[in-house]
């Protein structure tokens, strides 16, 4: 017997300035469901998430939560309707405790002063946290979390607000694979308290262990809802991107030549210790590790971002000291970082400014004018290359999707024209059309004679791409693997190596 019916969405549509988001959508969730929402970035999970949360409002179309039809005015008109959302962007409160963001602007309050009733909100947040199996003290300030913990606390907000539905728009995209199951667990005990879950997320594995319903959208329309049970990864990436996608890592052939960057040494304080390697002329590097390994770290410092402790850098065979970001780039450097928001992007400006402004120094002509039709024309151009869906460049880059913001920054840096190009986490949050389309890019790059640096957490991207991987334990290098060689279990041996 199924359970009821706790929401239904018919019929909804949702234009901004010159696109059409969503067009005649439905989405219809049961009592006790984990219920998938898939699609490539830009098809419209997230803008019809965000109607359901009172953030946009809909242009057409019904909604009914337990058979009642609703208008949805506002964030909290949804909370109080027992519609919670936990976003794929953290914003949390830094400086101030665990307990402060969970019950904040709702803080129990007590006598005729109405004063903050502290013990209460420990006590409250402690039992909440407790309920979810989370060690985290009520008044440690956030700032002190890592991210992974921070998620965890979004999660246990949204379960104080007692909802009937939560949704979760990539709530593992900063959890390692113990953090994603005490992540499932929670997400059954309240799936068994009746809680309906909406599950947004690119990673076919987690899907297909968690849900029991996908419903798939492409290009801001409404394709299938299939029960997960009875379909699998082949048919759901055909429903996704509307054609198969049999070689998802594109390699095209590429001469590998001498010495682009050596790094002999290198340490950061308490990061990482004496790594050394060298990569090539047209090669793709991969460097691997679980998190904490110290790989980003790594890859931050040869960009200036940190000052290494000890340790020489060479690029084509000349010793550099990379002290700023400013001074890797004239070195031929270009860095695409692992969060987008909080160090890639500027939210308020437009695609053409977050495009342009790594390269803004090569458009200053004489007189110091800036040159500005070039400008306008260089990044139309990059962005049109690498697929960009935007209504204009004038739009501000906060309205495009996660994946259109990646590829965005992926366009700023290929646009400075770099030798090296170091890619941290490039596909995160990222579907799978937009995956094939950028590994096709990186492939190009390494086939003009460039060199790709990537960090990834995902070991089919390394073993799809990379002619060589470097495994780091805790700050080490345990090993570097030639692509014949290497393999899941190779890397995860050495990503384990204690010693």
């Amino acid at each position: 017997m199924q359970s009821e019916v706790v929401l239904d969405m018919q019929g909804i549509s949702k234009s901004f300035p010159g696109v059409k988001a969503l067009s005649d959508v439905q989405l219809t969730l049961r009592e006790g469901e984990v219920h998938a929402l898939m699609g490539e970035n830009g098809a419209g999970k997230s803008t019809l998430m965000k109607i359901l949360f009172g953030m946009y409002t809909r242009d057409c179309g019904i909604i009914k939560l337990d058979g009642k039809e609703v208008e949805l005015n506002g964030t909290l008109d949804s909370l109080e309707h027992g519609v919670s959302m936990i976003h794929q962007e953290l914003s949390p409160v830094l400086h101030r405790s665990v307990a402060e963001n969970i019950w904040l602007g709702r803080e129990p309050v007590k006598g005729l002063l109405k004063l903050v009733d502290h013990d209460k909100m420990w006590a409250d947040t402690k039992g909440l946290l407790e309920r979810l199996d989370l060690e985290i003290d009520p008044r440690e300030h956030m700032v002190s979390l890592t991210v992974a913990q921070m998620q965890m606390i979004e999660i246990a907000k949204a379960v104080s607000y007692n909802a009937k539905i939560i949704i979760m728009d990539e709530p593992s995209s900063s959890l390692t694979d113990k953090e994603v199951g005490h992540l499932f667990e929670i997400i059954r005990k309240l799936k068994g308290q009746g809680v309906a879950i909406v599950y947004i997320s690119h990673k076919m594995d987690e899907i297909f262990e968690i849900a029991d319903t996908i419903t798939v959208f492409r290009d801001g329309q409404y394709i299938s809802s299939v029960p997960a049970r009875e379909t699998n990864q082949s048919k759901l990436i055909k429903m996704m991107v509307g054609r198969e996608l049999n070689k998802m890592f594109t390699r095209e052939d590429h001469t590998i030549g001498e010495d682009m960057l050596k790094v002999e040494g290198l340490s950061l304080e308490k990061r990482f210790e004496d790594v050394s390697f060298d990569v090539k002329k047209g090669e793709i590097f991969g460097i691997a590790g679980l998190v904490g390994a110290g790989r980003t770290e790594l890859v931050e410092t040869l960009f200036g971002v940190r000052s290494k402790s000890a340790g020489h850098i060479y690029i084509k065979g000349k010793h550099v000291h990379i002290k700023s970001p400013d001074h890797a780039k004239k070195n031929g450097m270009a860095l695409l970082t692992e969060d987008r928001r909080q160090s890639g992007l500027s939210l308020m400006l437009s695609v053409e400014d977050n495009t342009a402004v790594a390269n803004m120094d090569s458009y200053v002509g004489g007189g110091n004018l800036l040159e500005v039709a070039r400008l306008k024309k260089e990044a139309k151009e990059e962005c049109k290359k690498i697929r960009v869906k935007t209504p204009t460049m004038t739009e501000p880059i906060g309205n495009l999707s996660g994946g259109n913001q990646q590829k965005v920054l992926l366009a700023r840096w290929l646009l400075t024209k770099p030798d090296i190009l170091f890619l941290d986490e490039p596909t995160r949050g990222i579907d799978v059309g937009a995956k094939a389309e950028i590994y096709k890019l990186i492939s190009m790059f390494a086939q003009e004679g460039k060199t790709v640096i990537m960090v990834s957490s995902e070991m089919p991207e390394l073993l799809g791409m990379c002619d060589r991987i470097l495994v780091m334990h805790e700050g080490r290098n345990k090993g570097i693997l030639d692509r014949n060689d290497a393999s899941q279990e190779a890397i995860m041996s050495l990503a384990l190596q204690k010693h």
